[in-house]
């Protein structure tokens, strides 16, 4: 049966079962070329479940479970995943597929979703991306732990994608090239407000203070984020120029409050139809000709319909994840009045930064243990290797989008792009 599921996989992949029997399967399946991975099958009823179950992600959660488990190299493991979508069988294929699914034991380690289990891997459902929602699915995502997420970012717990001059550079270089790059795009200067929205473990807010002398402040919804934030701020004796808060954005009080206002790798969650109120309120607290920076990630497709990826996304990271295109995000935008000044995609950036991300977290498994359960590092370690490979395939991107509010005959941009770069 798994010799058959397997026929038109272009490849090699060995797969060791429960009994010790080990099953070299693929269309290269007769070459001696050692396979680059091996899946490993705990238990007869895994391949029952495979074939009989009817919820796409049941692979993901055994494999979180520890039913299946991946040796060798786990990106090119992930490859299976375009293999298996395409699977096409006649009815006669498919009905002797199921028998012989059938007769496999169903007791002897399926493992079934318990109410405890799906509570502790499943997110709560978001569906109108109201304040307590959000603040629900924030917490499902970032108050995780701090030491976890220490682990595998850099020491400034950069949690967005990095800026690097080229592959070489380290993780930390490429982080702190990102804060300055996003500092230099938005021209801070000395005395200037600064807004984070989704100020994160505050690098950004606590960069743009020592090294371009504004006065920032932070909003985050994680606990955890805010409580190691003000940590970092009271250590770096920051206190009179840098603050955070624990505040939804729609609560951010006043009008052309902010010289200038990033938010970095936090629209994501606002949820598509609350783009235009996040817009809004960007709008509202800028100053006239204020320039704004957004960075975030994006779709290949319009809207946020339902496909195993974005299933497994809501159901197991992000909650309230929604994404779209740039080209109606920036329509939002410029309904909000923004003038769009600088459109730049980083997306091998992403690429590169999560493939740091999930090498970092691979040699420090030991360690993640002592803060989360082997599930939770094996939902991290898969999501961000899957992400990493679809920003190399080009089905999700990540732009900064630099614009102003508008004001009659001024701007803040300069007649070249020199400006960014130092």
């Amino acid at each position: 049966m798994l010799k058959h599921l397997f026929q038109g996989f272009n490849g090699s992949v060995w797969m060791r079962l429960w009994n010790g029997t080990s099953l070299k399967l693929g269309n290269a399946e007769h070459d001696d070329s050692r396979p680059q991975f091996t899946l490993v099958c705990r238990s007869p009823g895994v391949v029952r479940s495979m074939v009989l179950g009817r919820d796409p992600l049941r692979l993901a959660e055994a494999y979180f479970r520890g039913d299946i488990d991946v040796e060798g190299d786990f990106f090119a493991a992930l490859s299976l995943k375009d293999h298996l979508r395409s699977i096409r069988m006649s009815s006669r294929d498919r009905l002797s597929t199921l028998l012989a699914a059938l007769r496999l034991p169903s007791s002897a380690g399926e493992a079934p979703n318990t109410a405890s289990d799906r509570n502790t891997l499943h997110g709560r459902g978001v569906k109108a991306h109201s304040k307590s929602e959000n603040r629900d699915a924030i917490a499902f995502h970032y108050d995780v732990s701090n030491e976890f997420y220490a682990l595998w970012l850099d020491e400034a717990m950069v949690y967005s994608c990095a800026y690097f001059e080229s592959p070489a550079v380290d993780l930390a270089q490429a982080q702190q090239a990102k804060l300055d790059h996003i500092c230099r795009k938005l021209q801070l200067k000395p005395g200037e407000r600064l807004l984070d929205i989704g100020c994160g473990w505050g690098a950004l807010i606590i960069h743009a203070a020592q090294h371009y002398g504004v006065h920032a402040h932070g909003v985050t919804l994680s606990r955890h984020q805010f409580t190691k934030a003000q940590q970092r701020i009271d250590e770096a004796g920051l206190q009179d120029r840098v603050t955070v808060e624990l505040r939804d954005y729609r609560d951010l009080q006043g009008e052309a409050i902010y010289d200038k206002v990033a938010s970095v790798g936090m629209f994501e969650h606002v949820g598509l139809k609350n783009l235009p109120v996040y817009f809004a309120t960007v709008q509202r607290l800028l100053k006239p000709a204020g320039l704004f920076l957004n960075h975030g990630i994006t779709n290949f497709t319009e809207g946020w319909n339902k496909t195993l990826s974005t299933e497994f996304i809501n159901r197991f990271i992000f909650p309230d994840g929604q994404l779209d295109t740039i080209s109606n995000v920036q329509h939002v935008m410029e309904r909000a009045d923004f003038e769009i000044a600088d459109v730049e995609s980083l997306r091998p950036h992403y690429a590169l930064t999560l493939r740091h991300w999930v090498s970092r977290l691979e040699q420090n498994h030991k360690r993640a243990l002592e803060h989360v359960s082997e599930s939770t590092y094996r939902i991290w370690r898969l999501y961000m290797a899957a992400c990493a490979l679809e920003f190399e395939a080009g089905e999700i991107g990540v732009y900064q989008v630099l614009a102003s509010k508008r004001a009659a005959g001024s701007t803040m941009i300069p007649l070249t792009r020199r400006y960014m770069y130092p």
